[in-house]
């Protein structure tokens, strides 16, 4: 096979998953970094090679002439500039999620993707996660009728370490959690319920992290996922500003019909998420949603709690984020060799991030009812067309 070059704009944190394409395709190779953080940059040359290429500054990156596509795994405020940098350069693009902060730069990202003709992939992993694809396999098969009703709890334990502790406590780089956190679960709505939301209404405060010891400003804070940093007010070094809800909750009515609430928290002991989708014949939902899980199907009426008439058991899988990091890396490789369709879409990541936004607008002002702004006619039909020019 013809040998793919990549570069990755972020290698530290989430960009690390950059690394999975080497592992993915034996073709592939990840020959470049950009990054404002020089340990980041050392990092990547101990594991990739003394001889690839690192810079602090994005724009040296998209330019060289030999990179086939570009990893934007930055800060999500630096989202739609660093990808409209890679696509305006003619490389391909495996955007982290949210694909941006504000409706607007999300358009503009879309837009750009189709006026260059680069390639644009969303990095929603969360569609590759065993467990919803398994929930999106009975909705589809009819196991629980026509689906009606999606409810989604949001237990993120790990709130306090890894989001009020850097730059993700500020609204100017986050617009806030329900956005940026809930981007996986509204897009993961979306596509098992098969339709976007039209109109949105939501609730949120601050209510534990306001009370935290913060750190002096200009120190330098250290973000650790330690199960030990409990309860949460306990800890000590949390950002010197924090203007971010941690618990949001929002309704959503979706163009098809279904109905859904998505309820999420930052300070319970334990983390994952908890789908229930009803139908006219019977539920689903999960427990656990990734490495070892289970799926439990209720389709017999009774008088009160009843065992699941079927129960599906799910062993971890290979690989970060419950093996989900490396299939989604995958599927980005063979949608740029042969066009192979991915689960991801531009288009819904967009319209998640949407319903994100106008969410969080009626949360901060008067709880009251939003409409989501559609999106183009024209860029819409562009990718659900495989985003072919």
């Amino acid at each position: 096979m013809e040998e793919l070059r990549f570069g990755v704009i972020g290698p530290g944190g989430r960009g690390s998953l950059a690394s999975c394409v080497e592992e993915v395709d034996p073709a592939s190779r990840l020959v470049a970094a950009a990054d404002v953080v020089p340990a980041a940059l050392e990092r990547f040359r101990n594991r990739h090679g003394a001889e690839c290429f690192v810079t602090a500054d994005y724009r040296e990156l998209v330019t060289r002439d030999d990179l086939d596509g570009v990893f934007v795994c930055s800060p999500d405020h630096l989202h739609e500039s660093h990808a409209i940098a890679a696509l305006e350069a003619g490389k391909a693009v495996y955007l982290e999620k949210p694909i941006a902060i504000t409706i607007e730069g999300a358009d503009r990202i879309l837009e750009t993707a189709m006026r260059t003709g680069s390639r644009l992939y969303l990095g929603h992993n969360m569609r590759y996660f065993p467990a919803i694809l398994e929930m999106k396999r009975l909705i589809d098969a009819g196991r629980i009728g026509r689906l009606e009703a999606v409810w989604c709890r949001h237990f993120v334990g790990i709130g306090g370490d890894a989001y009020f502790k850097d730059w993700h406590s500020q609204r100017e780089n986050t617009t806030g959690l329900l956005l940026q956190k809930g981007a996986h679960d509204i897009d993961v709505i979306h596509w098992l319920a098969g339709s976007y939301s039209q109109a949105v209404v939501a609730m949120g405060k601050l209510s534990v992290y306001n009370r935290a010891t913060r750190r002096e400003p200009g120190e330098t804070g250290s973000v650790s996922i330690d199960s030990r940093n409990w309860p949460p007010l306990a800890a000590t070094d949390y950002s010197p500003q924090i203007d971010i809800e941690d618990h949001n909750m929002v309704l959503m009515q979706l163009a098809n019909g279904v109905q859904a609430s998505y309820v999420q928290c930052h300070y319970t002991p334990d983390y994952w998420r908890n789908y229930t989708f009803i139908g006219t014949e019977g539920r689903i939902e999960n427990f656990g949603d990734s490495g070892s899980c289970e799926i439990r199907l209720y389709a017999t009426r009774s008088g009160g709690h009843s065992e699941p008439d079927e129960t599906i058991e799910l062993r971890p899988e290979a690989g970060s984020h419950g093996g989900s990091d490396p299939a989604i890396v995958r599927s980005f490789v063979e949608f740029l060799r042969d066009g192979t369709p991915p689960n991801t879409s531009p288009v819904a990541a967009r319209h998640a991030v949407a319903a994100g936004v106008v969410a969080t607008d009626s949360l901060r002002t008067d709880n009251a009812l939003r409409r989501v702004p559609p999106l183009s006619s024209e860029i819409e039909a562009y990718f659900t067309d495989g985003q072919k020019r």
